[in-house]
């Protein structure tokens, strides 16, 4: 590999000013660089969905006879930020040069400064296979820290080897792995790597009081990775230690034990799963199924908690969910609504949390129920391109387990008060 990529013969400033982009100082640190391998970990709301889609405007631009790039992201929604901030480009600024746009394939055919064609396609990584075939003038990858180190050591390097590439690596760091690796590289005398390390406030754009304003409303080491783009191992994690409460096993039903359940219901790929605690705060069975009716889902939830002559089964009401909890009720299993906002669910989580950090639950092993185990490790904090706090799985992945759990668990926070408290509306009433 060598050092003299990418080529530019376009006059970036004047490019951009035609285009109606005017770089932050920040930004220009990266335009400027002619590293092949490029690592941009930057705090939310720095800028760099915007400095990536204008980089891969200025080399499809590029003088040649034909080149190809790709936007690669662990998810297609992700892809598409990159993706979608060059189309709109495209179409306000350089309609005249569009040859085709596919957009069921993302894919965008455009006629460079030499008059050759210049494709641009948005790829998923969750499809390794599409990741196979041609070879690579240049690569920008979104998230870059939460895709699979064997993508990017196995599927985009090697595509980027025929025509001497380059690669624009992007995210807001995710503890040290792969991503963090190849950005210590490019702060070393490697001269083909160049990497750069920026906090949202390095942004001129945005308001340093709103942000400090943030970091008295999350956690100290969410506000260092967020904002702060710093690599803290383990920074995003919502439950700590989730092994040393997963001890336990499936157990049968003791007819002197009071058990507590909760539903969290499928929606289009995920699962339907029921978790069943006692009142000991012992995970005792679950069921987790998907691609099932739901007169079948029903009888197979009514099933499970008749089995364990559960007091209590909370099920997610949100949207879809309420008339299955309405047949759940009229089936005679002892439901009750929780209808999901942004703040009603931050309270299930957050109860969750304390009673994992506090080993109130006893949870089964990694071995009995690894779903669960994989789910609570890999929930996580982050902070949205806008600003705003939210907790779940990683895009792409599941986080049903985690949700029964939380409903489940919430139960138990009830029945712990005293009788007076818990029959007022401590629940979030059902939508209509």
């Amino acid at each position: 590999m060598t050092a003299t990529t990418p080529k530019r013969s376009l006059n970036l400033r004047a490019l951009f000013e035609d285009l109606g982009y005017e770089p932050h100082p920040g930004q220009w640190q990266v335009h400027r660089s002619t590293a092949s391998r490029r690592i941009l970990a930057c705090g939310v709301r720095w800028g760099k969905t915007k400095c990536a889609a204008m980089e891969g405007l200025a080399a499809a631009l590029q003088p040649a006879g034909r080149s190809v790039g790709w936007v690669v992201a662990p998810t297609y929604d992700l892809a598409d930020r990159v993706f979608r901030e060059m189309q709109v480009v495209v179409f306000e600024k350089l309609k005249h040069r569009v040859v085709a746009m596919k957009e069921q394939e993302r894919r965008i055919v455009l006629r460079n400064m030499a008059g050759g064609l210049s494709e641009i396609r948005g790829k998923t990584a969750d499809n390794p296979v599409s990741l196979l075939g041609e070879g690579l003038d240049w690569v920008i990858v979104d998230e870059a820290a939460r895709l699979k180190p064997a993508i990017w050591d196995s599927h985009l390097t090697q595509r980027l080897v025929d025509k001497n590439g380059w690669a624009l690596l992007i995210s807001t760091p995710k503890g040290k792995g792969y991503f963090y690796d190849l950005f210590r590289r490019g702060q070393g005398r490697d001269s083909d790597f160049e990497s750069w390390n920026l906090p949202s406030w390095t942004n001129p754009h945005l308001d340093r009081e709103v942000i400090e304003a943030e970091r008295g409303r999350l956690a100290e080491r969410v506000f260092a990775q967020e904002y702060g783009a710093r690599f803290v191992e383990g920074s995003g994690a919502v439950f700590r230690d989730v092994r040393e409460c997963a001890t336990g096993d499936w157990k049968e039903p003791d007819p002197e034990a009071r058990y507590f359940a909760g539903l969290d219901l499928a929606r289009v790929e995920d699962y339907t799963v029921v978790v069943v605690v006692s009142r000991k705060g012992e995970v005792v069975a679950a069921d987790r199924f998907h691609r099932l009716d739901w007169a079948r889902q029903v009888t197979r939830i009514r099933a499970l908690t008749e089995r364990y002559r559960v007091l209590e089964l909370l099920v997610d009401s949100t949207g879809a969910g309420e008339p299955i909890y309405e047949s759940l009720k009229t089936a005679g299993c002892p439901a009750r609504p929780y209808a999901f906002t942004q703040k009603s669910k931050s309270a299930l989580v957050d109860n969750l949390a304390l009673m994992v950090e506090r080993r109130d639950l006893v949870l089964p092993r990694p071995e009995v129920w690894p779903e669960l185990i994989d789910e609570m490790e890999a929930f996580q904090y982050s902070v949205t391109e806008h600003g705003n706090v939210r907790s779940g799985a990683p895009s792409g992945d599941h986080d049903d387990c985690v949700v029964a759990l939380a409903l489940a668990a919430w139960c138990l926070k009830r029945d712990a008060r005293p009788r007076q408290m818990t029959t007022g509306p401590l629940l979030i009433p059902r939508s209509r």
